[in-house]
């Protein structure tokens, strides 16, 4: 037998693989404990996050649990409302924003979230205070707490949430001051905290924040200095801290903050020369330092901000000269240095300005003449030079600005006669002249104002009657004391309503008006015996002419009253509401006549340059819109036939986004037209006020975009002939009840043979009337679309879009989709009244932006179709607003 040892080399590679194998196997018992280590951690960090979710949506009122009725389980990532999962399956995303939760966030476990990234509970109703435990949530790069009813203090604790970019406190009940430690967020970009209670300092720390773009805050209580080193980086672009308390000088950084794009610091106590403080901002869009306790000269720097829009520097303590080289700034649209100091005349190169429509230089030391240039600013609406020392005689080339809204000249040193020129301007509002040196008569001309709602032209030397005034039907206040006027008041509301300062000290005014004398009349005027022989001997000659006149009086009634009722009978397109009416053409009439009380002022809800819109409830209990005609000058419609038969025309449409046409009556005593009524009014009522423009949500206003192009789209490809509008406007779109959108007042619509060039007059609004129509007579349906364009703006923007069209971000394109915005910018210019769209909401009103640039191309032919629009925003994902 032989035995065979193995050799130490051999023994040695034996025991190697060995090893090997055993710790092969050893990996793999240790990789498959991991896994199932991590599994289950996964498995128990999902429990956690959706047991605390489940605990703190238990702690919500019970419509608010309804609305988190997905949220059910152990899996947050299963289609749970609002949240979004990472790639591990741990909550990452709670998007909340907007959906009527009301409850506190007491309840909510911060801890166990650890991996979320962004925690958006916005424009909701939640209320107490901001815990401080949401300091671990340690990833977090955006917090959106905005538009609730949380108070309390900001806790310091927020200064842990170092990764945070953007911050959003706004429109709360937030008090105390901003803790220090939010000088540890040095990535923020944003930071809103405007509209709460907010006291105290800004920290100094606050300066530590060299990243931000956009910084607010405006409508709290702060006191003390700004920042001085806000703009110490060079990228901040929107910088608001308005009606708070600041004091002490500005901040030195601004002075080269070149990226600038907006800023807001007016109402504080700010002080400093404003001549040293600023520089050149070549991206500066809208400044307002108003309110202030600013002193200096107006810089020449100003003039080389060329996409400047808004100036707004009033109520401040400057002085000097209005510099020339502003008209260097030719995208000014707004102009306000109201109550300062500045003396001199008017440059006359302020009429390169072309742009402007908002003139305020009132309550200053300015004098000299009027420059005639001024009458260059053909799209001025708002006028104000009053309270300074103008003299000579009011400019007769004013009356060419025949798109002014308000005109004050006021307190000055004007002489001579009001310009007959002013009967010019139909769309004026409001007029004072008081306190000046003008004398003669109220100029005859002056009866075509009728938009005219406010008068004053009190402390002069006018004399002679008020017949000129007699058809200001609009007319709400007047002011015409301290004249030498004369004869009875006219007998309109302004006047049966005003008081006696109103009217005090003029030459012999009499009428039905509390401590005035009444008009006298033959019966009680003071006869002398030759007169009374008169009156005897013409006494049965008179009686006798008067039967004669009662006779033909009731003649001629009859008469009308049958034609009347032919007349309203016959020409009543609709099988709606007149058909009930048309058994009896004067029974529609008469109803009309008697459900406004003979058009009696208390039914009035409205007044245009066409007529005046009275609401009327029927017997049936049908409450519907009355329009009222204005009287028809001789000329201005020669052709009757073609007027009823384009009004005939109107009535047939029927399409769910155009007010209905229910009938009209037409005859020499009074014209009307009958339109279904709409419970929420005009879209320019509801963008004016606040509390209703929140309730126009994001969502609310995408549709209602919508509902103006369905309509123009159906008016312009699906009527035959094409009907083109010719006046859309925020006045002219009218809601009802769930914010449904109807274009509305076709009072100055033409109906168009496909071949041919109708138009009869210049019309539409000024600000959204197409560019061409100052100098062509043509009318085509791209003169719609330039309106839409500027409506669907405002209705994003919350205002008129004028300084927006000719700002940076503006480029006019004739392919929608070829257009790219900054949509952080553009969320500047969004309606801050509203919440901040979210992300896919935000491209949304993107898409809306640029189908509006488009609309707005300077030439007609590059503008799209209202069908190409119309296709466009039904593939908005408008369901993403809210």
């Amino acid at each position: 037998m032989v035995f065979i040892f193995p050799t130490f080399h051999s023994m040695k590679l034996l025991s190697f693989w060995l090893l090997l194998i055993v710790m092969r196997f050893g990996a793999f018992i240790m990789a498959t404990s991991l896994l199932a280590t991590a599994s289950s951690a996964s498995l128990t960090l999902q429990h956690s996050e959706a047991n605390a979710l489940l605990k703190w949506k238990a702690s919500l009122d019970n419509q608010s649990q309804a609305l988190l009725s997905s949220w059910g389980g152990n899996s947050p990532c299963s289609n749970w409302l609002g949240i979004a999962c990472d790639h591990s399956k741990s909550v990452s995303n709670i998007t909340l924003r907007g959906i009527g939760l009301t409850g506190t966030l007491q309840t909510l476990n911060f801890s166990s979230l650890p991996n979320i990234l962004i925690l958006d509970m916005s424009h909701n109703s939640l209320n107490g205070s901001i815990p401080p435990q949401i300091g671990v949530l340690s990833q977090l790069t955006h917090l959106g707490l905005g538009v609730n009813n949380l108070s309390g203090p900001i806790p310091s604790t927020i200064g842990n949430l170092t990764k945070l970019t953007k911050l959003s406190l706004r429109s709360n009940k937030l008090s105390g001051p901003i803790p220090s430690t939010i000088g540890n967020l040095t990535k923020l970009s944003t930071l809103a905290l405007f509209s709460n209670k907010l006291s105290g300092n800004i920290p100094i720390e606050l300066n530590k924040l060299s990243n931000l773009k956009i910084l607010s805050f405006s409508y709290n209580n702060f006191i003390g200095p700004l920042p001085h080193n806000i703009c110490i980086s060079g990228k901040l672009m929107n910088f608001t801290a308005n009606d708070n308390f600041f004091t002490g000088p500005l901040p030195k950084s601004l002075k080269n903050c070149s990226s600038l794009v907006r800023l807001r610091l007016d109402q504080n106590q700010l002080t400093g020369n404003i001549a040293d403080d600023f520089g050149v901002y070549p991206n500066l869009d809208y400044i307002d330092l108003s309110e202030n306790k600013l002193y200096g000269h107006l810089s020449q720097n100003w003039g080389k901000c060329y996409k400047l829009t808004s100036l707004k520097i009033s109520n401040n303590n400057l002085s000097g000269s209005i510099p020339v080289e502003l008209s260097q700034a030719t995208n000014l649209h707004v102009l306000h240095l109201t109550s300062n100091h500045f003396t001199g005349g008017i440059p006359e190169d302020l009429g390169k300005l072309t742009y402007l429509f908002d003139l305020s230089l009132d309550n200053n030391n300015l004098s000299r003449n009027v420059p005639i240039q001024i009458a260059s600013l053909k799209n001025l609406k708002t006028l104000k030079l009053g309270a300074n020392n103008f003299i000579g005689l009011i400019p007769n080339h004013l009356g060419n600005l025949v798109n002014l809204l308000h005109l004050n000249l006021s307190q000055n040193k004007f002489r001579a006669s009001i310009p007959s020129e002013f009967g010019k301007l139909k769309y004026l509002r409001s007029l004072d002249l008081s306190k000046n040196f003008l004398s003669g008569t109220i100029a005859p001309l002056l009866r075509e104002l009728k938009s005219l709602e406010t008068l004053n032209l009190s402390h002069n030397n006018l004399s002679g009657d008020l017949s000129s005034l007699e058809e200001m039907v609009s007319l709400i206040s007047v002011d015409i004391s301290y004249n030498q006027l004369q004869g009875s008041l006219p007998n309109i509301p302004a006047f049966n309503n005003a008081s006696m300062e109103e009217l005090r000290n003029n030459k012999g005014l009499c009428g039905n008006v509390s401590s005035l004398e009444p008009c006298p009349t033959s019966s009680n005027r003071s006869p002398n015996n030759k007169t009374n022989k008169v009156i005897l001997v013409l006494l049965p000659i008179g009686l006798g002419t008067l039967l004669l006149l009662f006779a033909f009086g009731v003649s001629y009634h009859l008469f009308r009253s049958s034609n009347i009722q032919e007349h309203c009978d016959a020409e009543s397109p609709s099988k709606n509401l007149f058909v009930i009416w048309s058994l009896d053409g004067k029974m529609a009439y008469e109803n009309i006549v008697k459900a406004t009380e003979e058009f009696d002022n208390k039914h009035l809800i409205g007044v245009g340059g066409q007529g005046s819109v009275y609401k009327a409830e029927m017997h049936t209990g049908q409450v519907v819109a009355v329009k009222k005609l204005h009287s028809i000058q001789n000329g201005e419609m020669s052709n009757i036939k073609a007027f009823t038969s384009e009004i005939q025309a109107l009535a047939k449409i029927r399409h769910r986004n155009i007010v209905k046409l229910y009938g009209f009556c037409s005859h020499s005593r009074v014209s009307f037209l009958v339109y279904e009524f709409l419970e929420k009014g005009s879209m320019n009522k509801i963008l004016k006020d606040d509390e209703q423009a929140i309730a126009f949500n994001w969502n609310r206003r995408m549709n209602a975009i919508k509902d103006v192009a369905n309509a123009l789209c159906y008016m312009h490809h699906d009527c035959s002939p094409p009907i083109v509008h010719r006046d859309i406007s925020s006045k002219n779109v009218l809601l009802d009840l769930e914010y449904v959108a109807h274009v509305s007042d076709f009072g100055t619509a033409k109906l168009l043979n496909p071949d041919s060039t109708n138009w009869t007059s210049l019309a539409g609004t000024f600000g959204y009337a197409a560019p061409e129509l100052a100098y062509t007579m043509e009318v085509n349906d791209k003169s719609d679309v330039y309106s839409f364009g500027v409506l669907a703006l405002e209705i994003v923007f919350g205002e008129h879009p004028v300084d927006f069209i000719n700002s940076s971000l503006w480029t006019s394109s004739s392919n929608v989709m070829d257009l790219t915005f900054d949509i952080p910018s553009l969320m500047i210019k969004l309606d801050q009244r509203l919440p901040y769209p979210t992300n896919l909401a935000a491209k949304d009103i993107a898409l809306i932006v640029k189908i509006a640039n488009a609309c707005l191309a300077e030439s007609p032919s590059l503008r799209p179709t209202m069908k190409q629009v119309a296709k466009e925003l039904a593939m908005s994902k408008s369901s993403s607003i809210h």
